[in-house]
């Protein structure tokens, strides 16, 4: 088995905290992103009619979570995620530094929210932690005001 990426193992660590009674202690890292992983297939059979399902709002708000702490340790600025989601499974989220924007990504068909493969997933993680990263670096003055 293929060690994990630093941005899986990031998601891996926000998954673990949520256990609060240690039900996943003997679970592999890889068992605990089982869940967003999601093929295409898979993804054809889950409905997006009526309101997200609450497990899948869980893995979302964990991925960006995620993401933000990446940033946080990369850069040393707190990055806040922040999602609005209407009931059709269509939304926004935006990862703010500071005064600055550092992610902003609109998200559509959250009802099918998964990846199919760990490698996208890692790549997903690590490519808008590395956005943000520019961003910040860009606009610093923004990213370090109060």
């Amino acid at each position: 088995m293929a060690e994990l990426g630093p941005f899986c193992s990031e998601l891996v660590r926000q998954v673990r905290a949520q256990d609060t009674y240690g039900l996943w202690d003997g679970k592999l890292d890889v068992e605990l992103l089982g869940p967003f992983l999601i093929d295409k297939a898979k993804a054809r059979e889950i409905p997006v009619i009526g309101d997200p399902d609450p497990a899948v709002l869980a893995r979302l708000t964990l991925f960006y979570a995620a993401v933000a702490l990446a940033i946080e340790k990369r850069s040393g600025i707190m990055a806040s995620p922040l999602m609005s989601i209407t009931g059709e499974g269509f939304g926004r989220v935006v990862l703010t530094c500071g005064r600055l924007v550092a992610v902003s990504k609109t998200l559509r068909d959250v009802h099918r929210f998964g990846f199919p493969s760990l490698e996208k997933l890692e790549a997903t993680g690590a490519a808008l932690v590395e956005d943000a990263l520019t961003w910040i670096e860009k606009f610093n003055d923004a990213a370090t005001a109060d």
